[in-house]
């Protein structure tokens, strides 16, 4: 009887165990998936730690020679396969590792980090090759945005967390030290070449194929899904008068924000009609709360909204550049006409054109003809993207960096803005541009 009842007691116990094993892993299963889903819901993100971990180990490869691109001190030597295995010594992710780690939908979010819709990144990003043509691009314009780029990792990835996203190239197994990795071997190769007053490898399409993982991006167009070239606006700097102080000629204001309004949000309060009514002027309810930078006219004003940047000739015989700062919060409509818009920017001068940057002192640098504009939140800073489109029956190709962005791209899978130049009007504008393509075909280009 003793043996019979212990029997029945292991039995029993035996078969609780099992059952409590069973609802353990159950209960772990369920948050493993409820992990990777909130993983996807975060679009694919490092942890914000992780990623500033990995990329202060891996961002000292070229920071000596940052300073000035064109000038500074290059190595004579080749870049061989030894030089490239230096480079990848780098990085602690293999390209079989990161592929793996790779997932098939992206959530694509808004300027305000929210969920938008999923992609299929199989069907937006697909491994291609280049075609045999010729790649155009300036090589020391080039040079410099890699490198003012390059170094904008390596000064702000602890103050802006956006840049540590890889954006829809996660679904092809693409990290940020696969960025930091492709702009690192293209400064490398340039500041070689350059010194050595030879065309650059990068010109050569063998040389990208063999050096580099080519990646084609078909555009998504959540409202014109036929739509698979991505479509190429183009933005420009525009030089116009203007004046110290309010005239006839030149009576609409641009304003820069005085510190303490990093703690006083009273201006994202006024829509740019409200701005334009006068209040910051003598006589209006907020005057003096802002600094007036000058006066141009209405035109002069929308120009520099709208692309960001504006080279002000003044009557007093100054001329200087002036970028956009920080807006009044509130959205860009697309489709609504520039006088219409209730956004409105605050500007401040800088010694250059100005692409990305969290704040204005931040911002990077940037040269016509090697710049796009992008969605950098779902494509990620500093992605290197070659164009390709057919003219007279030849292909062109032309690469450029993705180190600005704009409201238009939040979200924007199927667009690019091109840095066509500085120019003195529209007509000269749409001379210049009449030689590029509405339409092409684009590539991304990250270092096998």
């Amino acid at each position: 009887m003793n043996i019979l009842f212990n029997q029945k007691i292991r039995l029993t116990l035996g078969c609780a165990a099992l059952f409590f094993v069973s609802l353990s892993s159950s209960h772990l299963y369920t948050q493993l998936k409820t992990k990777q889903q909130t993983q996807q819901d975060q679009s694919f993100t490092f942890t914000q730690q992780d990623n500033l971990a990995l990329l202060q180990s891996q961002i000292s490869f070229v920071s000596n020679n940052l300073s000035d691109p064109l000038t500074s001190k290059v190595e004579s030597f080749f870049v061989t396969q030894e030089t490239s295995d230096e480079i990848l010594k780098q990085y602690p992710f293999s390209s079989s590792q990161n592929l793996l780690a790779a997932s098939p939908s992206y959530p694509v979010i808004d300027e305000f980090k929210k969920y938008n819709f999923t992609i299929n990144g199989s069907q937006v990003v697909t491994p291609a090759k280049l075609p045999s043509s010729k790649v155009n691009f300036n090589q020391r314009d080039l040079l410099t945005v890699l490198v003012n780029t390059r170094k904008y990792f390596q000064d702000y990835a602890s103050e802006d967390p956006d840049i540590l996203r890889t954006g829809m190239l996660t679904t092809q197994g693409v990290t940020v030290p696969d960025v930091l990795k492709t702009l690192d071997f293209m400064i490398v190769v340039l500041k070689e070449d350059i010194a050595n007053k030879r065309a650059t490898r990068l010109q050569d399409p063998k040389f990208i194929n063999s050096n580099f993982r080519v990646i084609k991006w078909t555009a998504y167009n959540p409202k014109d899904k036929k739509q698979k070239q991505l479509r190429i606006t183009k933005y420009a700097v525009f030089t116009h008068s203007g004046s110290r102080k309010k005239t006839t000629t030149f009576n609409t204001p641009i304003y820069s924000l005085k510190d303490n309004s990093n703690n006083d949000k009273f201006y994202t309060k006024y829509t740019k009609q409200d701005v334009l009514s006068g209040i910051f002027e003598p006589g209006g309810r907020e005057f003096g709360k802002v600094k007036s930078l000058a006066y141009l006219t209405r035109i002069g004003l929308e120009e520099a909204l709208m692309q960001g940047t504006i080279l002000i000739n003044f009557t007093d015989g100054y001329r200087g550049f002036f970028n956009v700062d920080r807006n009044n919060g509130m959205s860009y409509i697309r489709g609504l006409k520039a006088t219409a818009q209730k956004r409105y920017w605050y500007f401040r001068e800088v010694d250059a054109i100005k692409g990305y940057g969290y704040k204005i002192d931040a911002k990077i640098s940037i040269k016509p003809g090697v710049t796009f504009a992008g969605d950098v939140l779902n494509i990620g800073l500093g992605k290197v993207i070659v164009i390709e489109h057919t003219k007279g029956g030849r292909k062109h190709l032309q690469m450029g960096v993705m180190a600005d962005t704009g409201g238009a791209f939040l979200p924007n899978l199927y667009q690019l803005d091109f840095l066509a130049g500085i120019f003195k009007n529209q007509k000269e504008f749409r001379q210049n541009i009449s030689q590029l393509p509405e339409y092409a075909t684009a590539y991304f280009l990250v270092k096998k």
